[in-house]
């Protein structure tokens, strides 16, 4: 019987909790909501006028590689300033193939 009453309590605490969380996210935001209206630029976004990809960026990018790079690697000059996880190092050890991660 005891533990019947604590599933009722924390049955009970859940419902609240889940009202609660539904209640405040339905609130109107103040600032414009990614994705709403996913062919309109929300007024007052930041513009990328140019990308600055100099040799040093595209030197990091194709560490590893080695010459004559791969056909697969040309999206490289064309990649603007989109966040890439290309140019990251990557795991260690038997995973890093480019060579990121010095030996141990």
């Amino acid at each position: 019987m005891h533990r019947s009453k604590a599933r009722g309590k924390i049955t009970l605490l859940s419902c609240g909790a889940l009202w609660f969380i539904a209640a405040t996210s339905t609130a109107q935001a103040s600032h414009p909501i990614a994705g709403v209206n996913p062919d309109q630029r929300p007024e007052g976004a930041p513009v990328i006028t140019h990308d600055a990809h100099g040799p040093i960026w595209f030197q990091r990018a194709l560490h590893g590689v080695s010459e004559p790079y791969p056909m697969s690697l040309l999206f490289l000059r064309h990649q603007g300033n989109w966040y890439t996880p290309f140019i990251q190092p990557g795991m260690p050890g038997y995973y890093d193939i480019r060579g990121w991660h010095p030996a141990q």
